[in-house]
């Protein structure tokens, strides 16, 4: 009797340990899912109108785009900008309306 009731023990030790590690590979998944990003190259010339006004604007004034990037994470979408200003560098992330983001 004892060694019957060890081994159902022990089955439902590996039961358990399997169903753990399925729910962790379930977790990691949709961790990668969900933080997912897409970057684009676009060509300063190429952006949004509203993005232009607000780089015209006093905000921004002597300073210029030298690199460009359609970011998409998710439903979200908005523009990294790497301005420069003489020997100063920056990063701004607008919305296609020209609004700072983040």
């Amino acid at each position: 009797m004892t060694l019957i009731s060890f081994a159902s023990v022990q089955a439902n030790a590996q039961t358990t340990e399997a169903a753990q590690t399925e729910t962790k590979q379930e977790t990691t998944t949709k961790t990668t899912t969900t933080s997912k990003e897409e970057k684009v190259a676009v060509k300063p010339e190429d952006l949004p109108e509203g993005i232009k006004k607000t780089i015209k604007g006093e905000e921004f004034s002597g300073w210029t785009v030298k690199k460009a990037f359609l970011i998409t994470e998710g439903s979200n979408e908005y523009y990294e900008l790497q301005v420069a200003k003489g020997s100063e560098s920056a990063r701004v992330k607008l919305d296609k309306d020209g609004k700072n983001v983040g």
